[in-house]
């Protein structure tokens, strides 16, 4: 059977609305009226998307995802509800690994983002699954797709970071995953609004809050993989600072692990030579003396001087002549 989202309601109307929005976007959708419908169709094939209101007669949104992640692991899970919850989220966070949430009444171009989001999410983890590298990519590429800016960025902070690798001596093993996980650096950004991806202006502390999980979205997108604790760890520490005031964990010098601090200048470097929402592309020498002021606070010095030597042997600038 091939993939499916699923919606549980226990109001018929809800679905009925869910089911002609869906349709308008050529997309077709199970429904389930109670929890215990909604396992029965779990169980029955596979269930790419689940989207469950959070009041259902009989158990909770919460509790059927829970039984959902235990039957499915993969299952992407995004929970309906009535009104803003924080205590709801944490836990559906914590123990359910919700997706995402949307509150009721929802906008439509919001549900149909998200359950899209959702699905290429699953996809990516099936793709990595299977080890398809051509499908991996081709979800990045659409991924990047959502922010004009970046296209093709992941496979260049391949090639720059591959570079790095190699010029400091690391095992064929490390390489590939400096290469897996530069095409992946920026995966938790599914789910991020295009809105907020594309907006010319600085974002609010929401916002900022938002785009700065992505490496820990990410970073769960690769868990589910089954990926190795290397690829993760780029991930998850892309954006870290060699002085701790990165985020997510403020780790600092060696603590973060080299992979990481190789794709930081890597992608930093292909940030700064690409043009963004808020400013044009920059040089490449330009960059290049932009990446050696950074040497300390936020990259690592001994990698951005074999970033140097690289693109000094590549013949790209004659400023270290």
């Amino acid at each position: 059977m091939a993939e499916q989202i699923l919606f549980v309601d226990d109001e018929q109307y809800i679905l009925e609305i869910a089911q002609a929005i869906f349709e308008d976007e050529g997309l077709c959708i199970m429904t389930a009226t109670s929890g215990e419908e909604a396992l029965e169709k779990v169980r029955a094939g596979e269930v790419a998307v689940v989207v469950s209101d959070n009041h259902l007669g009989g158990m909770t949104g919460l509790e059927l995802l829970s039984l959902v992640k235990a039957l499915s692991p993969d299952t992407v899970k995004i929970l309906m509800t009535g009104f803003a919850d924080l205590e709801t989220a944490i836990e559906a966070i914590n123990r359910v690994e919700v997706f995402r949430f949307i509150v009721k009444p929802w906008e439509n171009s919001q549900l149909v983002e998200l359950v899209t989001d959702a699905l290429k999410r699953y996809r990516l983890i099936k793709s990595i699954v299977r080890g398809d590298e051509a499908a991996m990519l081709s979800l990045v590429r659409a991924l990047e797709l959502k922010d004009s800016y970046t296209k093709g960025h992941s496979e260049r902070v391949a090639g720059y970071a591959l570079s790095v690798a190699r010029k400091v001596g690391l095992s064929e093993q490390k390489l590939k995953s400096v290469q897996y996980g530069s095409w992946l650096h920026d995966c938790g950004k599914i789910g991020v609004s295009e809105n907020i991806l594309n907006y010319e202006g600085p974002l609010d502390d929401a916002e900022t809050h938002i785009v700065r999980n992505h490496p820990m979205w990410g970073a769960d997108v690769a868990r589910k993989a089954r990926l190795s604790e290397a690829i993760v760890n780029i991930i998850l520490f892309h954006h870290e600072r060699f002085d701790g005031k990165g985020y997510p964990s403020g780790l600092c010098g060696a603590e973060i692990p080299i992979e990481a601090r190789i794709v930081a200048v890597a992608d930093i470097y292909d940030a700064l030579t690409t043009e963004r929402p808020y400013r044009k592309a920059y040089g490449k020498e330009r960059a290049l003396q932009m990446l050696i002021s950074m040497k300390g606070n936020v990259l690592d010095p001994e990698l951005v001087d074999a970033f140097s030597e690289v693109k000094k042997e590549e013949g790209e600038t004659g400023l270290f002549s």
